[in-house]
């Protein structure tokens, strides 16, 4: 989901904005404001009356020029409250993020733009990702926003599939968790002309969502048996055979430190930058 570092980026530029209007403020603002005295009292018994407009526009000048605070701590004083506020809407409770891949297919598509809870599993530090203040963990069946092991920089996507000590196993098309098969219920088999996969609905936990299957192995059908070590997860897309996660990583399980939020809703889907913005996929994520 992209690996431009933007915690970081962000984080350096309420820092450094922030930096900038506190010594302003400490040290610049001082000799700013004896300047202004000295230009006003240079105007002293003048008289700026209406009908002297020269000797008001001198004045007005010359307290202006006392004011002028240098651009670096104009435009500091105007990005870091905007900063500030994105700074901590993005950190500690929000983020949106785009799908790029169709992983998650049925239930995301491609362009898909997605709202991602960041608080639902603890409030942690931006760039570090340290929890601070534990509030939930992840449940079986969340779409949840994490960093993948091989790639701890980058965003993905997928599902929940197994908690701390679970065991996961994937044979044949089929998901069991802790030896019980996951309930699923044939939908559709599609296309209905030549058939290529099939559409399930399966229950995870109190999610129930539809599982896309291909009638013939994918690039990622892979099966096995996983057991999930304590502070870690199993992640898998809905798209099974087009999915590559924890199945096919040579470290398949998601360390809590790496997770980044919860995936609850769709708000927009926008295919490319020459088509229009469509609403018709808004709604919450099962």
């Amino acid at each position: 989901m992209g690996n431009i570092n933007l915690p970081l980026i962000l984080t350096i530029g309420v820092f450094v904005t922030g930096l900038i209007w506190l010594f302003d403020a400490l040290v610049l603002a001082g000799p700013r404001r004896r300047a202004v005295a000295s230009a006003k009292a240079q105007f002293d018994g003048v008289d700026l009356g209406e009908e002297h407009s020269e000797n008001r526009k001198l004045y007005f000048q010359a307290v202006a020029a006392a004011e002028r605070e240098p651009v670096l701590v104009e435009y500091s004083k105007s990005f870091f409250p905007v900063l500030l506020v994105v700074f901590v809407l993005r950190s500690f409770v929000a983020e949106p993020f785009q799908i790029p891949s169709g992983s998650m297919e049925p239930t995301l598509d491609i362009g898909d733009f997605i709202l991602v809870n960041k608080y639902t599993y603890g409030i942690r530090l931006p760039v570090i990702n340290k929890k601070i203040i534990p509030i939930n963990d992840p449940e079986r069946g969340d779409v949840m926003v994490f960093f993948p092991p091989h790639l701890p920089d980058t965003y993905y996507i997928k599902r929940v599939v197994g908690l701390p000590g679970d065991e996961i196993r994937y044979v044949d098309h089929r998901l069991y968790v802790n030896g019980e098969p996951v309930p699923e219920t044939l939908q559709a088999v599609l296309p209905p002309q030549a058939p290529q996969y099939r559409l399930t609905e399966e229950r995870l936990g109190e999610h129930e969502f539809t599982a896309r299957k291909y009638l013939r192995p994918g690039q990622y059908s892979r099966r096995g048996a996983w057991r999930v070590p304590e502070g870690h997860y199993f992640m898998m897309g809905d798209n099974r055979d087009n999915s590559f996660d924890s199945r096919g990583w040579d470290d398949p399980f998601v360390p809590e430190d790496h997770i980044v939020g919860k995936a609850v809703a769709v708000w927009m889907h926008w295919d490319s930058l020459f088509s229009l913005p469509s609403f018709d996929r808004a709604g919450a994520i099962e």
